[in-house]
């Protein structure tokens, strides 16, 4: 993630992030699956502008970018792409930095803006790299003294997937995913995102799929990924939900149908769905595939890269 320091705050880029491998392995005594999984930060992201009061409340104002909701007008239905972010107590946003504030005994408060460039309930991680980037922000802009790994550690317990936000590239999740091997990626990687006109709730998803008898293996992926070879990364591609997903949905195999006729190198749903991604050759090419996605009526469709740094900054916000 990228924190920048403004006047009456603090500014941070919360990026996207897919799948490249997700495998199943067990039902875990506390309700959870024990996973293994290969995750990568997208150029998609989500801005969190937290604004630091003396005391009082924690606020949440949240709207969704202008002109980032390909195919809108074409539904008809505001926030069908998008799908629905709660404001409230019901955000993960204001549930981490109460948490911190909490934690960490002060009695400050701040008002957080979110502009929503990540669709919500899309396999994106975008509930959970809006709290990383929350508590970033709150605990800069209260002056804290916390490590990363402390934030970290405590964004544990909200979401198995927010540890991976702090930082940005490639990690190996294992345990829910919280526990983490951050991995080099050489290169960006170009991909196509499109996540059709309806979320799926991830507990409904897990409860379709049954864990692996023989586990795919994670290793090849993560050895094509580091030695950036993208066609072996394409060609390794594995979800263990995907299969879960299209029996909770048709949109699901609309959505593999669509992939097919493309001519990316590979494509896979990423976490438990909504949204697929295709893995392509260079810019132009994720260009051409992703009007040809949006031309064939799914929604939101946005061709971007693999980070491999800070994400870049949207126009307006100079980095630190």
């Amino acid at each position: 993630m990228m924190v920048t320091v403004v006047s009456d705050g603090i500014v941070v880029q919360a990026p996207a992030k897919l799948n490249l491998f997700l495998e199943v392995l067990a039902r875990r005594e506390d309700g959870f699956h024990e996973l293994e999984t290969l995750l990568v930060s997208i150029g998609i992201c989500d801005t969190i502008h937290f604004s630091p009061t003396e005391k009082g409340p924690i606020e949440l104002r949240c709207v969704t970018a202008p002109g980032r909701v390909a195919g809108e007008r074409a539904w008809g239905r505001p926030g069908s792409v998008m799908g629905d972010v709660p404001d409230g107590p019901q955000n993960l946003v204001v549930q981490a930095v109460r948490r911190l504030r909490d934690e960490a005994g002060v009695r400050a408060g701040g008002v957080i803006e979110l502009t929503k460039r990540i669709p919500a309930a899309a396999g994106l991680g975008g509930a959970s790299s809006d709290a990383a980037a929350a508590l970033v922000a709150a605990h800069d802009a209260w002056g804290l003294r916390w490590a990363r790994a402390d934030l970290a550690e405590l964004s544990a317990c909200l979401g198995s997937d927010i540890p991976f936000f702090f930082g940005t590239g490639a990690a190996i999740g294992r345990g829910r995913g919280e526990r983490l091997e951050r991995l080099a990626i050489p290169a960006a990687m170009h991909v196509v995102v499109a996540r059709p006109p309806v979320g799926l709730r991830t507990a409904e998803v897990y409860r379709a799929c049954s864990p692996a008898h023989t586990p795919v293996p994670v290793a090849p992926v993560v050895h094509a990924l580091e030695h950036g070879r993208w066609d072996q990364v394409a060609q390794r591609l594995w979800n263990r939900l995907e299969r879960a997903a299209e029996r909770v949905t048709p949109w699901m195999g609309r959505m593999r149908s669509a992939m097919e006729r493309t001519d990316c190198l590979g494509y896979q749903m990423t976490g438990s769905g909504t949204s697929w991604f295709g893995i392509c050759r260079h810019a132009g090419h994720a260009q051409r595939v992703a009007a040809r996605l949006r031309n064939a009526g799914l929604g939101y469709v946005v061709a971007t890269t693999t980070l491999t740094g800070p994400p870049p900054a949207p126009r307006g916000v100079s980095s630190a």
